[in-house]
C-alpha cells in the first residue's frame, strides 16, 4: 500500500518535545564520524538555528561530509547569511524548488520532511524542524514551546532513511532517477514480515510524494483492519471525504476514534477549515479534542496499540497528495504503548470537543 521497505530489530526512542529532540540530534552530529544530512523544512537563523550551525560546521571540520537540504518556501525567512555561513563552513547545502519558470513556478510541491540521518546507522524524523518556536514558542506574551512528536530510530530503518534523503537531495539538484532505481522502488522489501516471528521494532520508512496518497491509504487500510482504537493528532486538519468516511466508519464499528487538533493555529484559516468536519465526526461517535497551548504541530497515529505513525504528514490535500513527506510506522507493541502514554498526557492538557445536545424539534 506504501511501497515502503520494512527492516526489524530496530531501536526506537519516541520524544515529544522539542529540547529533548534537539538534544537528540546535536549529540547524533556531534557523534558523527562519517556522515550527517539534515533535511528540515524550516531551518531558522534563530538561537535554536544557530546552535545546530555550530555543530553542522564542528563536524565538517573534524572531516565528517555535512550535507543540508531545505525548502526555498520554509526557509523564506531565513536570512541568506546564515546559510552562506554553513557553505563556508564547508557544509554541502541546497534548497528545494526555487520559484521559476517551471512546472507550477515552483511554488508546488514542497520538501516538508524533516530527517537527520547521521552515518547511516541512526536517524530522527517526525514533526520538529529547526527553530525557536518548538523551544520556547512564538508569542511575545504566554508563549509555550509548542507539541510535536519525533522518534530516534537506530538500526536497518536508517538505511532507509538515507535512501530516502539521498533521492531529495538528487531531485533538489533537478536530477532524475534512473529505471534502475524506480523499478527497485516498486518492490518493497520484506512487506510480509511477521512481528511474532522478526526482532522488534519493525520499522516502514514512507516516502510521500505528489500524487501518491501513500499515508492516506495507509490511513484507509488501518481503519478497516482496526478493533479497537485509532487516536490521530494532526496540526493542519482538513481531510479528504475518504479519510472522513474511514474514521467514521471505524468509529460505527465500535472502535475508539480520537483526534487531537490544535486549538490556536499558526495559520488560523486551517481551523475554520477543520471545524467544518466536526459534526460529522461527532455524530458518527468520532471524539475530538483541542489542544489548549500554543500550538499542536505533531503528526502521530496510533492503531490497537501495535502500530505508531510518526511523521511530516497532516491530514490535508498538501500533505496526503501534492508535497514530498517522511512518515516512520512502527509495529511494536511497547512504542505503541508508549505513545499512547504521551498522547493520553496531551488530552489532559486539552479540551474535548462535545456534540451539539440532541434537539427533536
Amino acid at each position: 500500500m506504501t511501497s515502503a521497505d520494512v527492516s526489524p530489530g530496530n531501536r526506537v526512542t519516541l520524544f515529544s518535545e522539542g529540547g529533548e529532540t534537539f538534544d537528540a540530534m546535536i549529540a547524533l552530529i556531534d557523534g558523527a564520524q562519517r556522515t550527517v544530512d539534515l533535511e528540515s523544512y524550516i531551518f531558522r537563523d534563530d538561537a535554536v538555528g544557530d546552535r545546530f550551525a555550530s555543530a553542522l560546521t564542528a563536524a565538517e571540520a573534524r572531516g565528517v561530509r555535512v550535507r543540508v537540504l531545505c525548502d526555498w518556501i520554509g526557509a523564506r525567512g531565513t536570512d541568506p547569511s546564515f546559510l552562506a555561513r554553513l557553505t563556508e563552513g564547508g557544509v554541502d547545502v541546497r534548497v528545494f524548488n526555487t520559484p521559476g519558470w517551471k512546472r507550477w513556478l515552483g511554488l508546488i510541491p514542497r520538501d516538508h520532511r524533516k530527517l537527520l540521518v547521521v552515518d547511516g546507522s541512526a536517524g530522527v524524523t517526525g514533526g520538529v524542524g529547526i527553530g525557536s518556536e518548538w523551544f520556547r514558542g512564538l508569542l511575545k506574551r504566554h508563549s509555550q514551546a509548542w507539541r510535536d512528536r519525533c522518534v530516534r530510530i537506530v538500526g536497518p530503518a536508517a538505511e532507509d532513511m538515507q535512501r530516502a534523503y539521498d533521492t531529495m537531495w538528487r531531485r533538489a539538484a533537478g536530477e532524475r532517477m534512473t529505471r534502475a532505481e524506480r523499478r527497485m522502488r516498486r518492490m518493497p522489501r520484506n512487506p510480509d514480515l511477521e512481528p511474532g516471528v522478526a526482532s522488534p521494532a519493525l520499522v516502514a520508512i514512507v516516502e510521500g510524494e505528489p500524487g501518491r496518497f501513500r499515508v492516506g491509504r495507509a490511513l484507509h487500510l488501518q481503519a478497516a483492519a482496526a478493533t479497537k482504537s485509532i487516536w490521530v493528532a494532526s496540526a493542519y486538519f482538513i481531510p479528504s471525504f475518504a479519510e472522513v468516511d474511514s474514521l467514521t466508519a471505524a468509529a460505527r464499528d465500535g472502535v475508539d476514534v480520537r483526534l487531537l487538533l490544535p486549538s490556536n493555529n499558526d495559520h488560523p484559516w486551517v481551523n475554520r477549515f477543520s471545524r467544518r468536519f466536526y459534526p460529522r465526526l461527532l455524530a458518527n461517535g468520532v471524539r475530538i479534542w483541542e489542544w489548549s497551548g500554543e500550538m499542536m504541530h505533531a503528526k502521530t497515529s496510533v492503531v490497537d496499540g501495535t502500530w505508531t505513525r510518526v511523521g511530516s504528514t497532516d491530514f490535508n490535500p498538501l500533505g496526503v497528495a501534492i508535497n514530498y513527506e517522511l512518515d516512520a510506522y512502527i509495529e511494536d507493541t511497547t512504542v505503541a504503548q508508549a505513545a499512547e502514554r504521551l498522547f493520553l498526557a496531551d488530552l489532559d492538557l486539552s479540551k474535548e470537543i462535545k456534540p451539539p445536545p440532541y434537539s427533536a424539534g
